[in-house]
């Protein structure tokens, strides 16, 4: 094959050794220095490019790409701040342990530092936010240096999805010409006659250049055993899911729960609070403990004796406090070796595969559980989930709207939940089920940047129906992202909760004082129905409960997008929950 050039034989080599390695998209920004990458991923025939105008909304995009396939969707961007508007996304994809491959574009060395224009220093731009990082020599027809160039790519894949799973940088330097046009200082004549002489380098291996194998850690028959007696010895314990990215599997959860017979606290985000095994699940999974663990009701249970935690640290604060408070035996299962526990009160961290730990615990041990303990918390469950049902007929609330959402999803589904409220309200009013949807939602760094990007990124990888749930500012936040819907061909339903500002910051004591209303709720009074224009897209107010279940149902049914606004008074909304915790509390107490 003749190359005009060592750049184009460069890139073109990079991205074939990426394909083999598993690579079937990536999301490129346009841009000069980043010609040589650009063109040879768009012309790779089994490549899909995803183009988007904004770095920082293409780099979400990968992100939710890679939540919901598990791989890296690869980023390209030319030299200088293109490549700064990636880091948002790189630090959730490091704080939640998302795979992701940053290829930016460089310029030569000489030039760092020489007021040469669109030049900046790119050297471990991430910092510690990246598993691995390499700048990338300048291009050379040289076998040595290709066979580099060819480990190197392989290299990258596997940190991006090794045991613990993030961000890799490659910083890929180009001389001019960027172009695919012929160079006489390369020799256009002889590069591809000497470059079918080196073998190996030119023609790489049938597969990945290098295999990687990635093995699972295992606890050995003395951890095993410490942790099964600790199991076997308990009244009292629960086993807690937080939110996960391939974390346990419905299987090894069902195999430990029947084991134990130890209450599931599942998050919405730890892809165990939905789906077929909530019916197989004895005791069952417990969804609401965000509302009755924070109240005076719990303050008298006893403690668990053991609690054996997997996944991320749960998103429900009253569910950390209780932990925290807890004065008993807590093991932490986290194959990377990774401390995700900031309550500092866990007494055994467990290197180890999730699903490998729970299932040799389960063939274990075989306990009986004191009498009444996964019954309070059934019982909790009950009263919680009927005080939700009577709310719904009464006074609408933004936790309404996740409770209808997590009830009319279609099965199955992708649904995408913002940060703030969103995510707070699925996790306390989202009653498990047996439908299969996939929660998502940007919990690492639990920034709202990126959200309609991170969502529209995880609906392009899958034919399942999209849902995202988000709030006003997040939804303005990301105004950009919506490109996508045209430029990628993805549709969605988009619920837009507007209580006109940072609702969320009525929890905290600074609403009692002045600065409140200008500096922290900060109203907009932005209108969002000319967005349907600007991006093509239709455009509906739902203001009561029965619109917008009607306006949900119709849209998961519908092609094309629709944004779907329920507005709003976020105080009225806070009132609503406290309202209901006191409920549950009362009730419980009697």
């Amino acid at each position: 094959m003749s190359h005009p050039n060592v750049n184009t034989l460069w890139a073109e080599t990079l991205v074939a050794e990426l394909v083999a390695g598993g690579v079937d998209a990536v999301c490129v920004s346009p841009g000069s220095r980043s010609t040589p990458l650009t063109v040879a991923f768009a012309q790779h025939p089994d490549v899909t490019v995803f183009s988007h105008l904004d770095e920082r909304s293409s780099a979400f995009f990968a992100l939710g790409r890679a939540r919901r396939t598990g791989r890296p969707t690869p980023l390209v961007c030319t030299s200088g701040t293109a490549a700064a508007n990636f880091h948002p996304a790189v630090i959730e994809a490091n704080q939640a342990g998302v795979p992701m491959l940053v290829l930016t574009a460089d310029r030569p060395p000489e030039l760092i530092d020489s007021g040469a224009n669109q030049t900046v220093d790119q050297e471990k731009l991430y910092g510690d936010a990246v598993r691995w990082y390499r700048d990338m020599p300048e291009p050379e027809a040289e076998p040595r240096k290709v066979r580099m160039l060819r480990t190197t790519a392989a290299r990258a894949l596997a940190a991006a999805t090794g045991t613990d799973p993030g961000p890799v940088h490659l910083n890929c330097r180009f001389r001019k010409p960027l172009e695919p046009t012929p160079v006489s200082a390369d020799d256009p004549a002889a590069v591809p006659d000497d470059w079918a002489e080196t073998g190996l380098s030119a023609d790489g291996r049938d597969g990945p250049f290098v295999t990687t194998s990635q093995g699972a850690p295992t606890l050995d028959e003395g951890d095993r055993r410490r942790l099964s007696e600790a199991i076997a010895a308990a009244d009292r314990g629960l086993l807690v899911a937080g939110p996960a990215h391939d974390g346990l599997s419905a299987e090894a959860l069902r195999a430990l729960a029947d084991a134990t017979g130890f209450p599931v606290l599942a998050d919405p985000l730890s892809d165990l609070r939905f789906g077929p095994h909530v019916d197989e699940v004895d005791p069952p999974v417990c969804g609401g403990y965000d509302a009755y663990l924070g109240s005076d009701a719990a303050g008298g249970w006893p403690d668990p004796d053991v609690v054996v935690r997997f996944g991320a640290s749960p998103t429900s604060k009253p569910l950390r406090q209780y932990l925290r408070d807890a004065d008993c035996r807590q093991f932490v299962v986290d194959p990377a070796g990774g401390w995700t526990e900031a309550e500092f009160t866990a007494t055994d961290l467990l290197v180890a595969d999730e699903d490998a730990t729970a299932q040799a615990v389960a063939a274990d041990v075989t306990t009986a559980p004191v009498d009444g303990w996964a019954e309070r918390f059934a019982d909790a469950e009950a009263t919680h989930w009927e005080a939700v049902e009577e709310q719904l007929t009464e006074t609408y609330w933004e936790g309404g709207v996740l409770a209808d959402v997590a009830a009319s999803a279609p099965d199955p589904a992708t649904v995408f939940v913002s940060n703030s409220m969103p995510v707070r309200d699925l996790d306390r009013f989202a009653r498990p089920g047996t439908a299969e949807l996939t929660v998502l939602g940007n919990r690492g760094a639990s920034g709202i940047d990126g959200i309609t990007s991170t969502a529209l990124g995880a609906g392009s990888a899958t034919l399942d129906p999209l849902v995202l749930v988000t709030g006003d500012l997040a939804y303005y936040h990301d105004m950009n992202g919506l490109l996508a819907l045209g430029r990628c061909g993805v549709d969605a339903t988009i619920v837009l909760v507007n209580n006109d500002g940072g609702g969320i910051f009525h929890m905290l004591p600074i609403a009692d004082h002045e600065t409140f209303e200008s500096q922290f709720r900060t109203p907009h009074g932005l209108d969002f129905a000319p967005t349907s224009d600007l991006y093509d897209l239709s455009f509906e107010r739902a203001p009561d409960r029965a619109s917008f279940v009607a306006a949900l149902e119709e849209s998961v049914g519908s092609t094309g997008t629709q944004v779907i606004e329920v507005p709003f008074d976020a105080a009225s909304s806070h009132a609503v929950r406290d309202d209901l915790e006191t409920t549950v509390a009362g009730r419980l107490d009697r």
